[in-house]
């Protein structure tokens, strides 16, 4: 499968691109079924609402994901780390043959997959969950470039009373000044420039099975979850292979898969 010049272009444009029903619910129930067991029993290495909410940036730059907090068993998990390495069918899914075309598409070169970040099953777990404030992913990324996009897989439906991702489309093509954040970095909304941008927000229910696309430097957001059952999501990134992590941060502790046989028909 390869993207129609429309997509393509839509995807450039918006920032995001959704591809719907593009994994078998069967893959997705699979998924969800070895999460839920990892989440019940808290594997290692996880993150937590309570980091999530208290880690500076430099926290969040440093933070390899190699340990559980002692406080765990009390709080709420909000993501699987290092998926990668857990199971062989996360695995399979991240080296998914049909979706390697389209990656090589939309980077425009042969892509790579970063283990440094995402790598992740995503929760928002009922009553526990936080909001997800607008940011920009790239905002603790270290490489050469921004020409990463990341892979979100919806195992189950995503809506407005669960977290759906939301974006600013065109948003990873604009100039942004250093005080249109705040100390973490996240998009200040009480500004007037920016609440202008914020309006033009979109987002799309998501079915079991739909992938979104969208770039690194994309604005999202994600409300918490106001339903009685959690919300899990896969969600892992490529680059391109020529844009290097650079050496020393984070970005280039960990592994990276090159996938193979994606040149373009």
């Amino acid at each position: 499968m390869t993207l129609t010049d429309e997509q393509l272009t839509r995807f450039h444009t918006d920032g995001f691109l959704l591809l719907p029903q593009f994994a078998k619910a069967e893959l997705c129930d699979t998924i969800r079924d070895i999460a839920l067991a990892h989440l019940k029993h808290k594997v290692p290495p996880v993150e937590t609402e309570y980091e999530y909410e208290a880690k500076s940036k430099e926290e969040r730059e440093k933070t390899v994901g190699t340990g559980v907090p002692h406080f765990v068993k009390e709080v709420s998990v909000r993501r699987l780390r290092q998926v990668y390495e857990r199971d062989i069918v996360f695995r399979e899914w991240m080296e998914n043959e049909a979706i390697r075309p389209i990656l090589h598409q939309v980077l425009g070169e042969p892509p790579v997959i970063t283990l440094a970040h995402h790598n992740s099953i995503m929760t928002k777990m009922p009553h526990t969950s936080t909001e997800t404030r607008w940011h920009q992913d790239f905002r603790y990324w270290h490489f050469e470039n921004d020409n990463l996009v990341s892979v979100w897989l919806a195992l189950e439906n995503e809506n407005d009373q669960n977290g759906v991702l939301e974006f600013i489309p065109g948003s990873h093509r604009m100039h942004f000044l250093a005080e249109q954040f705040d100390v973490k970095e996240y998009f200040l909304e009480d500004s007037p420039e920016n609440r202008e941008l914020i309006e033009t927000k979109t987002s799309h229910a998501l079915q079991k099975g739909d992938v979104v696309l969208f770039h690194c430097k994309l604005l999202h957001r994600a409300n918490k979850n106001m339903t009685d059952s959690p919300k899990i999501s896969f969600v892992y990134t490529a680059k391109g292979k020529s844009n290097k992590a650079l050496p020393g941060t984070r970005s280039a502790l960990f592994d990276e898969i090159e996938l193979t046989q994606a040149a373009l028909p």
